[in-house]
């Protein structure tokens, strides 16, 4: 009697589950037919269709092959892989690099080195902050260093246009970022003008700062710049002071692992 009870359970349930599997239904997706790397337009024999729950949707997935065709793929995609729509840039937008540039913006290069560069961690997909050290018109040559960008994505560092998957720091000397045309031409005049500097932002940080330029003097703890007097008047036959030497300043220069001491 227990073995019978025990098969009517397992039967009792073996057909429930089938019944359940009878009804659950699928769809198809679009997905990659093998390994894909990033720039390529999509073509007929670079995707295919899979089945995919349809009690578990897949944001952003394609039905229709021909819905991908002709799009720039803007990042690698492995075997397999559902084609989603933040994969894809706009048809006709071109291959490569152009690809990525939404309606609007800019991709625009700049000159960098080891220590620009952030010590080599710089990678496509970092937020920076644009720094420029210029002496402005009228300053009576003190130099200044002013945060003319904030919040830029890097596009590409070298002719890097992915991050490297195990972080590796990697040295470049030029790096593309993602600006509007008025920023476009606010980077190119300050990178005429001056010493570019980046600083690397959290990914999460979004927020802009108010912040004011820093002066020369500013990092011998004075807040005011300093007060040039004029030559003396001619009008009095007085005995010529001596000439007070100017002040020295002292700083410290870090490059990767090397320190240095420059006085001005």
């Amino acid at each position: 009697m227990a073995a019978l009870l025990s098969l009517g359970i397992a039967f009792f349930f073996n057909k429930k589950l089938s019944i359940r599997r009878a009804r659950a239904s699928t769809t198809q997706i679009v997905a990659t037919t093998g390994e894909l790397p990033s720039g390529i337009t999509l073509a007929a024999k670079d995707v295919t269709l899979v089945d995919w729950p349809s009690d578990f949707p897949l944001q952003g997935s394609y039905g229709k092959v021909e819905d991908v065709i002709g799009h720039p793929l803007l990042y690698a995609l492995g075997s397999k892989e559902p084609v989603l729509k933040r994969n894809l840039g706009l048809e006709g937008s071109g291959i490569g690099l152009s690809g990525r540039i939404p309606p609007g913006m800019r991709a625009t290069a700049v000159r960098s080195n080891e220590i620009v560069g952030v010590a080599g961690f710089l990678y496509p997909g970092s937020h920076v902050d644009v720094l420029v050290t210029y002496t402005p018109p009228g300053s009576n040559n003190v130099p200044v260093t002013e945060t003319v960008l904030q919040d830029v994505e890097v596009l590409t560092a070298g002719q890097t246009s992915e991050p490297d998957p195990q972080g590796k720091p990697q040295t470049v000397n030029v790096v593309t970022l993602l600006l509007n045309p008025e920023d476009s031409q606010r980077l190119q005049l300050a990178s005429m003008q001056g010493g570019i500097q980046f600083v690397l932002r959290s990914g999460v940080d979004q927020k802009s700062v108010n912040l004011k330029p820093t002066r020369l003097d500013q990092l011998a703890g004075s807040d005011k710049p300093p007060v040039v007097v004029g030559p003396p008047s001619t009008k009095k036959p007085l005995k010529r002071a001596e000439p007070s030497r100017p002040p020295m300043y002292v700083l410290e220069v870090i490059q990767g692992t090397k320190r240095s001491v420059e006085k001005f």
